[in-house]
C-alpha cells in the first residue's frame, strides 16, 4: 500500500481528521480528536505507527518482520508497521483495530457526538 492509499483508507473512516501537529512531515490521523495513526511522510521505507492491544502487539511483532515496537511511542500500546512489509489486507485490519481501540475508549459525551455524525 502506498501513502495515497493509506491516507484515503484512514480519512474515509467516520469522524476522522488529518493534521500535522508535530512538524510539517508527520501526518497524524485522529478520530474525534484522538490519535489512531501517524506516518512520517519523509520516512524511507514508509512506515506508520498504529495503536494495538498489548497482547496482540507482541504476537504481531513475533510473526511479522515488518512490525516492530512503536517508534517514539508507548512500546506497550503502539506498533510501527512498514507499509511494504505487510499485505494491504493486514494493514487495513491493523488500521481498523487501531481506530476501533480509540473509539471504544470514548467518553459518553464523545461517543454521543460520534454517533450523531
Amino acid at each position: 500500500m502506498n501513502i495515497e492509499e493509506f491516507r484515503e483508507y484512514c480519512i474515509a473512516k467516520k469522524g476522522v481528521t488529518e493534521e500535522f501537529p508535530f512538524d510539517s512531515t508527520t501526518l497524524v490521523f485522529k478520530v474525534m480528536g484522538k490519535m489512531f495513526a501517524l506516518c512520517g511522510l519523509d520516512n524511507i521505507p514508509l512506515h506508520t505507527n498504529l495503536k494495538c492491544d498489548p497482547d496482540r502487539a507482541i504476537e504481531l511483532r513475533e510473526s511479522h518482520d515488518g512490525i516492530i515496537e512503536g517508534w517514539h511511542m508507548s512500546k506497550k500500546h503502539w506498533n510501527t508497521v512498514y507499509l511494504d512489509s505487510v499485505s494491504p489486507k493486514l494493514l487495513k485490519e491493523l488500521i481498523d483495530h487501531s481506530y476501533d481501540l480509540v473509539v471504544h475508549k470514548f467518553t459518553k459525551k464523545l461517543r454521543a457526538e460520534f454517533d450523531a455524525l
